[in-house]
């Protein structure tokens, strides 16, 4: 019983420490800062964009993107090689648990980032690129007429569960995937509870077009 469980809880466990990696966190300490001081203190791709610029910005992203990728393609590669059903199983273990890391990381205290830079390396992962970009596009538009970074990924996140089902109604999905798919959107807006305060407030900064980085 213990040998069939254990390449699960294996896969459980490296996906959320791979999630649970800070990267966002590490980019401020390389640059002398504590990115959780700074900004609105999220140590996701957004914030250390807005305090360290683009380059530290897009790295952070790349990388979380990476983290919510590769799991679920290692996970998803294991399960077809042993014949699991269904086989999106193992990918949609690894896929909750990186996300479950980037949000709660042991690191810090489980206090991490909303996950949506994870969030997009799982949907490629697990529900593949037409997902992915139907999610991106809704991003854009909203980003693009809003100017506000957690409007935009909002309405990415409802966009997950919405294209999943798409999928799903044409026979190239499965349950499976479409619960894990309502279950991201969930954690992402909960985890956006505190832009949506502040947006009721009308006290949510929008995203400058121009911008540099700040002096630590």
């Amino acid at each position: 019983m213990l040998s069939t469980l254990a390449p699960w809880f294996l896969i459980a466990n490296c996906s959320y420490l791979l999630g649970s990696i800070p990267f966002g966190f590490i980019a401020g300490r390389i640059c002398g800062i504590d990115i959780r001081t700074k900004g609105s203190g999220n140590i996701g791709a957004t914030n250390v964009l807005r305090v360290l610029g683009k380059k530290w910005g897009y790295a952070v992203f790349f990388l979380d993107f990476l983290k919510g990728l590769l799991p679920v393609l290692l996970a998803l590669a294991w399960g077809r090689s042993i014949g699991v059903n269904p086989a999106s199983l193992p990918g949609a273990l690894a896929a909750l648990c990186a996300l479950f890391g980037h949000s709660f990381p042991v690191w810090l205290g489980f206090k991490g980032g909303k996950g949506i830079a994870s969030s997009a390396g799982v949907i490629v992962g697990l529900f593949g690129i037409g997902a992915f970009l139907f999610c991106l596009g809704s991003w854009l538009l909203f980003f693009r007429i809003t100017r506000y970074v957690s409007v935009a990924s909002i309405a990415a996140a409802i966009a997950v569960p919405l294209s999943v089902s798409i999928l799903y109604f044409m026979h190239c999905s499965d349950w499976l995937t479409l619960l894990v798919a309502f279950l991201m959107c969930v954690l992402a807006i909960w985890r956006h509870r505190s832009n949506i305060s502040r947006l009721r407030a009308g006290t949510e900064p929008r995203f400058e077009k121009k911008m540099g980085p700040t002096n630590p």
